[in-house]
């Protein structure tokens, strides 16, 4: 899963693992869990948080099932790494990414919501406006070809 916050990621990853049922591994709840492990809010844990989920899927895929991973996936090492991933197991890889069209349906998805991630800071809707530059676009991203 890709796309940006309060797009609907979490909602149709959700639905997907239920469908196939296979396991969804999430960043958030991973990035919230440090902060409850005493790790400052100072401190980055995106990076570490992927790293995480990928050791999750890792194991999952070693077992042989399917895995999704619900996360942004905003740059293009993000997506390597599940490409990667995939491969290293001899599985396709296949990237949804969720788009919200319309700014106020998404702005009002993102503030309306209460995911109940304790430790975790649902972003703004400012902060996720600021970070639309820093998305890279799939049409370059070969990841995309899956």
């Amino acid at each position: 899963m890709a796309g940006r916050p309060g797009a609907g990621k979490s909602s149709i990853a959700e639905a997907l693992g239920r469908r196939l049922a296979a396991p969804v591994v999430s960043v958030d709840p991973i990035e919230a869990a440090m902060r409850r492990a005493g790790v400052d809010r100072s401190q980055p844990t995106g990076l570490a948080a992927y790293v995480v989920a990928e050791a999750v899927a890792d194991g999952v895929l070693a077992l042989g099932h399917r895995v999704i991973i619900d996360a942004v996936n905003a740059v293009k090492e993000a997506r390597e790494q599940w490409r990667l991933l995939a491969a290293r197991h001899g599985v396709p890889v296949v990237f949804i990414e969720v788009v919200c069209s319309d700014a106020s349906v998404h702005r009002r998805r993102l503030e309306g919501r209460s995911r109940g991630i304790e430790g975790f800071d649902e972003p703004t809707w400012e902060a996720v406006e600021r970070r639309r530059e820093a998305f890279a676009p799939w049409a370059d991203d070969p990841a995309g070809a899956g």
